[in-house]
């Protein structure tokens, strides 16, 4: 049985009330993960939408020889997609339920609810003009209200007058009213059942979410002429991660709530937000946060260090990043690795294509649309192209990687065989025979690569100096610019010092600290027996593949600053001396144990190998320097650490037409009143968190069977009957819940059939 993990990293666009309806995807996204790890650990079958995933993946090994584990490990969101996000987060990492937060999206993202009792209109007269205009800022008119049904109108009527005769040139909705509700959120959460994490142990769930800091920040950049200048920077990100461990929250719940709050503090809407609204909130409720100290100082350090973290004004993530892709894809690297590797970027778009429309439609923008355009709307909507650009040029580099691989292959291998002589492959592997052709392969490939190896030599130490660098920062908890570089040039000059002695000490430098090389040769070795597998696999193969992938994973572990607690000490204290510093991470990374470890582990499954297999892989690893020799320069340097393309899905309306065509206009309530709509009637939100549900459903089964190989196909119709089957467990779960769009819930049991 073949496997493969498909790694899901997820893109939250912000949405305002669409929030509701991103709810309903991520829910599925959720029921899909604990389905996957049910099937993966035994567990019994579960109920509803979940036991249908479980059969879809149970169906995928049984007829296509394939395990499949759905691990959504990044998450990276933005105003509403940044509040879900960090919702589904906290699901994956502590194994908590989504289900407490449903009631809670239908009852009180409620404009009635999150109105600010100091803004509520005075009496029913008072700016009871401005209702046409928030038709108009809608795109919409008084025929929009009046085409609802009785009831819905007028809760729509009712409480849109209310909310345009609120405060008038003031946030209708109030800030601490809203970050009270976001911490009911998680306390409901975590009062819950919950079970296991859903992801293995060791790899991590890293979530970010876009802030905009209103007043902005300095940051100084070198230049040539003059040598230094300060610009003022508005975006922030703020990271969590919970280090591949079980743990019992993924942050404490103040900081959950502080960057849910922080990210989806639309202008207008809600007052910006700031550390002291949260203190003020805590303090109402009783509750203590005794890491908000060393939290302001991690997501806000400029501030902290002109002690001004109090009052740093935070507003909507979404105005300056509503398509977070940039951390997702810096995540990518150190990501662990236990078995094939299926990459795809999935982002949430729940309304692609909508347009501000104030001005109507071929009409020359007026003044007040001009200046909304420019300073919310456009922004806000600016296309992914960008982001899409730089996935693909590094899958183009994968790519054009593989195929000069595979094109030098061939000479390769003959000058290992030259180097070793043909009757070198009838010895069998030893620790120590693995440890001695290792050497002897990478003294060949310096003597072959002449004037090449100085290059590439030079390359090596400067990655590895940049690694060095990020992980003794993140080691002291301070992974800023300015520290690393500091710590980087002191290892340099250390380094160079070492150099001027005896210039064969980068040998050594390179053995005690080069983990990137070792971890690209494994990842090599992986793909190649990828390329040899056969189906079924020998257990002899499958033995081989559990000794890379469990080998590749003690290497990455070691990368990662905070897996060396005992470096923080060292790091914290460093006043400058390199040497010292040097040593403990010597210490801490033990690469020559590290090495004996893999040799006897890599050598015990290719002396049980088959002698055929056991000689093409051996080929490949002795070979690797010469491979890395030719692609480290094409790859900048860096490596990759998942060492396939990437793909990139799409998750909205317009996606899902297996129900009912015709994208957001023809299934969404939200999109009314410039995305506020679902906030006015809790059938707009029972209308939109149905939806989400069911497009979630439909997407991630079709994401799931894409990632089958192309000579693999289901049977003909199935794909359709899963979906449907997803469908009606769906209904049937959540029609006793949804009782204002009974309606709507017969009228998709017909089309659904």
């Amino acid at each position: 049985m073949r496997e493969k993990e498909l790694r899901l990293a997820l893109v939250c666009y912000g949405g305002i009330s669409l929030a509701v309806y991103m709810h309903g995807i991520t829910k599925e996204i959720w029921h899909l993960a604990r389905a996957s790890r049910g099937l993966h650990d035994g567990d019994p079958p579960p109920t509803g939408s979940a036991a249908v995933y479980r059969t879809l993946l149970e169906e995928i090994a049984e007829q296509g020889g394939w395990r499949i584990r759905i691990l959504p490990d990044i998450i990276a969101g933005a105003s509403a997609g940044g509040i879900n996000g960090i919702f589904l987060g906290q699901a994956i990492a502590t194994g908590q339920s989504l289900d407490p937060l449903t009631d809670l999206w239908l009852t009180a993202a409620d404009v009635e609810a999150l109105i600010d009792s100091a803004a509520a209109p005075a009496s029913r007269f008072s700016k009871v003009w401005a209702l046409p205009l928030a038709w108009m800022a809608a795109g919409r008119s008084a025929d929009s209200v009046e085409a609802l049904d009785d009831t819905t109108r007028e809760e729509v009527r009712a409480k849109l007058s209310h909310f345009v005769r609120s405060r008038w040139f003031e946030p209708p909705f109030g800030g601490t009213i809203f970050t009270g509700l976001l911490l009911d959120a998680f306390d409901a959460m975590a009062a819950a059942p919950r079970g296991p994490r859903l992801l293995p142990a060791g790899q991590p769930l890293d979530l970010y979410v876009t802030v905009t800091d209103f007043t902005g920040h300095p940051e100084r950049l070198q230049l040539h002429s003059p040598a230094e200048v300060v610009e003022t920077e508005h975006r922030i990100v703020i990271d969590f991660s919970d280090g591949g461990e079980q743990v019992h929250t993924l942050a404490p719940a103040a900081e959950l709530a502080f960057a849910a709050r922080a990210t989806s503090s639309f202008p207008g809407a809600f007052p910006p937000f700031s550390a002291g609204e949260m203190d003020r909130v805590l303090e109402m409720r009783g509750s203590r946060w005794p890491t908000r100290r060393a939290f302001l100082r991690r997501v806000l350090p400029r501030h902290h260090a002109a002690n001004a973290a109090d009052r740093a004004v935070l507003i909507d993530g979404s105005v300056l990043a509503n398509a977070p892709f940039r951390p997702a894809i810096d995540a990518l690297k150190q990501r662990p690795a236990r078995r094939e590797v299926d990459r795809r970027f999935v982002y949430i778009d729940p309304s692609p294509g909508t347009k501000f429309r104030l001005g109507g439609s071929g009409a020359e923008p007026g003044f007040l649309q001009t200046i909304l355009g420019a300073i919310s709307e456009l922004p806000r909507q600016q296309p992914i192209r960008d982001n899409l650009e730089a996935i693909a040029a590094r899958s183009e580099r994968i790519d054009r990687m593989q195929g000069i691989v595979a094109a030098i292959r061939g000479e390769v291998e003959a000058e290992v065989e030259q180097l070793f002589g043909r009757t070198f492959f009838l010895d069998r592997p030893t620790p120590a025979r693995l440890a001695a052709w290792r050497q002897r392969a990478h003294a060949g490939a310096v003597a072959k690569s002449g004037f090449g190896f100085a290059a590439y030599a030079h390359l090596k130490r400067a990655g590895v100096l940049d690694h060095l660098a990020a992980m003794a920062a993140e080691a002291a908890g301070d992974t800023g610019a300015p520290r690393r570089a500091r710590i980087r040039g002191a290892l340099a000059a250390a380094l160079d010092e070492r150099l001027a002695d005896d210039d064969t000490a980068i040998v050594d430098f390179l053995r005690s600290f080069d983990l990137g090389f070792r971890i690209r040769r494994l990842r090599l070795l992986a793909r190649r027996l990828a390329e040899v597998e056969a189906d079924p696999p020998d257990p002899a193969i499958t033995a081989m593949r559990r000794a890379i992938y469990e080998t590749l994973a003690a290497h990455l572990d070691r990368q990662r600053g905070t897996a060396h607690p005992a470096l923080r000490p060292a790091v914290r204290s460093w006043r400058g001396e390199a040497e010292p510093l040097l040593g403990a991470l010597a210490t801490a990374l033990d690469c020559r144990r590290l090495d004996d470890e893999t040799d006897a582990r890599l050598a015990e499954a290719l002396a049980a190998l088959p002698r055929e297999p056991r000689r093409t892989l051996l080929l490949s690893y002795l070979g690797f320097p010469y491979f890395d020799v030719a692609t480290l320069p094409l790859l900048q340097g860096e490596g990759l650490d998942e060492f396939d393309p990437v793909k990139v899905d799409r998750i909205s309306p317009d996606d899902a037409v297996a129900i009912r065509p015709g994208g957001a206009e023809a299934t969404l309530k939200g999109i009314q009143f410039n995305s506020f709509g679902a906030f006015f009637s809790r059938a707009y939100r029972e209308n939109d968190y149905l939806w989400g549900r069911l497009h979630g459903a439909e997407r991630m089964i079709d994401i799931t069977v894409s990632s089958l190989p192309p000579t693999i196909r289901m049977r003909p119709g199935r794909v359709a009957a899963i979906k449907r089957a997803a469908f009606l467990a769906i209904l049937d779960e959540e029609e006793p819940r949804l009782t204002a769009i009974a309606a709507l819930i017969a009228s998709l049991r017909r089309e659904i059939g």
